[in-house]
């Protein structure tokens, strides 16, 4: 469940403009958290493609509770996929730092994934979603 809260938590931060539209306080809330972005994407990311790792380790669940296994795996393939998107920029000075053309093909990388961080956002809700439900109905 609490798996599920944090992803609902992190696709909350990665779609700004939805919950900008649905409560005007919000963007003092999303001020605060812009400067802790990258960190909070850099862990998260890694706490997905580890998720990931787990999950492929653990495939005797398949037979006992493959809908439960399906769900850690769909909610860390999205949890390490919005980690990347939100720790982008973070990860590019990183790694990256000194590098001005692999800066530039970054920078275009960056460019072409920015808008499916909304679509990619609004799944992570529903999966987060779904996760608390799961993690009632297929107890392991």
């Amino acid at each position: 469940m609490i798996y599920g809260i944090t992803l609902i938590l992190l696709s909350i931060i990665a779609v700004p403009s939805l919950l900008l539209a649905k409560k005007p306080n919000a963007e003092e809330l999303l001020a605060k958290v812009a400067p802790y972005q990258g960190w909070i994407g850099l862990a998260f990311c890694f706490f997905g493609v580890w998720g990931i790792i787990s999950s492929f380790l653990s495939l005797g669940l398949i037979t006992t509770a493959p809908i439960w296994w399906g769900t850690l795996l769909a909610g860390s393939v999205v949890e390490a996929g919005l980690g990347f998107m939100l720790g982008f920029s973070l990860i590019n000075s990183l790694v990256l730092g000194k590098s001005p053309s692999a800066q530039t093909k970054a920078a275009a990388i960056r460019e072409r994934i920015a808008p499916k961080q909304g679509k990619l956002g609004i799944l992570g809700i529903a999966v987060g979603i779904w996760m608390i439900v799961a993690s009632f109905l297929f107890t392991v």
